[in-house]
């Protein structure tokens, strides 16, 4: 199944949407010893940068590069069932480890030790590192993400997420939460988009991981948009007992797979990814019920939502759960599809 420090204008943006999907590419190579718990994780002291964002402080002879490159690509190859992945984001790790402009034409100026690129890829390769936490950063929508383990990788369907407020009439000027924020990337993308004209609006993101909200915040920070956006740590609805009954929107991509399922994931995704940000429980709704009931307390009537799911039978459960158990408090309940036609996300109103 399918579901993947300087100011912004200078910032080059290499476009890299490609999917992840939560599925086996292929029989997985023996799982490592450090594998994912429920633990949360603890916070880190500081943030490392991307590796684009690092300062060009590392020469190297050109040649040693080329040796790099053709060892990097060997590698990649011996991986049939992922290569062509592999060498498109080998591509992307050079463009963003080394300089475009070299000095002399005999040497090339990296952003980190050539040992630490073999290093890299490597953890790529050989232990399916996914290549978000390698380079430190996911290309999402308009922004540049950091992104580091602990932290879920934003996936490009949950764009559809930004596109769906986007349609609410005077979105700019309500208060917005996203639920169970992650790297921030919901309520920075709605946050961005107040700031294009005159806004009263505001943005809470809430994650109950404080590697979560440092990153979060971290990517609020970045992108300048403290003003709009505050990141809160708690579960849920728990930090948002002061806008409890006048919030405009509520968005949310929880933790939504199947526990008996999460064995089964790519390497990429199972053996790295938090499982606090996947593991949905028995059948995957125990989060998602969560927010349902809690919709309409914290909405203001007209309030308006959309969260993301499994996909199809899940999210048609829902979509009938809320209609059905509670026809009184919402309307236009409806399912929406994501770009490959599953039916992913729930969307509705409080009456």
């Amino acid at each position: 199944m399918l579901s993947r420090f300087s100011p912004i204008p200078s910032l080059p943006l290499p476009s890299r949407h490609f999917i992840r999907p939560f599925s086996s590419l292929s029989p997985p190579p023996p799982q490592p010893t450090t594998t994912t718990t429920t633990t949360i994780s603890p916070p880190p002291s500081s943030l490392s940068p991307p590796l684009f964002l690092r300062p060009l402080s590392h020469s190297t002879p050109l040649s040693s590069l080329h040796s790099f490159h053709h060892w990097a690509k060997a590698l990649s190859l011996s991986q049939p069932s992922i290569s062509s992945d592999l060498l498109r984001q080998l591509t992307w790790f050079l463009q963003d480890t080394t300089s475009s402009h070299p000095t002399q034409p005999s040497t090339v100026l990296l952003r980190t030790e050539l040992d630490e690129l073999y290093s890299l890829w490597n953890e790529r390769v050989e232990k399916r590192k996914p290549f978000q936490y390698i380079v430190g950063c996911e290309h999402w929508r308009d922004l540049v993400l950091v992104v580091q383990e602990g932290v879920l990788i934003p996936r490009p369907e949950t764009e559809i997420l930004v596109d769906l407020v986007q349609e609410v009439e005077g979105f700019r000027d309500g208060v917005w939460v996203d639920l169970g924020t992650g790297s921030g990337a919901l309520a920075v993308a709605i946050g961005k988009m107040m700031m294009d004209g005159d806004s009263m609006g505001r943005v809470f993101g809430i994650d109950i991981s404080p590697t979560a909200v440092e990153v979060a915040r971290f990517n609020v920070q970045r992108y300048d948009l403290e003003g709009k956006v505050e990141i809160r740590q708690g579960a849920w609805f728990e930090p948002l007992e002061d806008v409890k009954g006048n919030v405009t929107g509520i968005v949310s991509n929880p933790p939504y797979i199947p526990s008996s399922d999460l064995s089964g994931l790519q390497p990429e995704v199972g053996w790295y990814e938090p499982r606090l940000a996947l593991d949905g429980g028995n059948d995957g709704t125990d989060h998602l019920l969560h927010i349902c009931e809690g919709l309409a307390t914290f909405l203001k009537p007209g309030g308006f939502f959309a969260f993301e799911t499994n996909g199809d039978k899940q999210s048609e459960f829902l979509a009938n759960f809320l209609s059905t158990n509670w026809r009184q408090l919402f309307q236009k309940v409806k399912v929406v599809s994501d770009y490959y036609g599953v039916k992913r996300f729930v969307t509705g109103h409080r009456s």
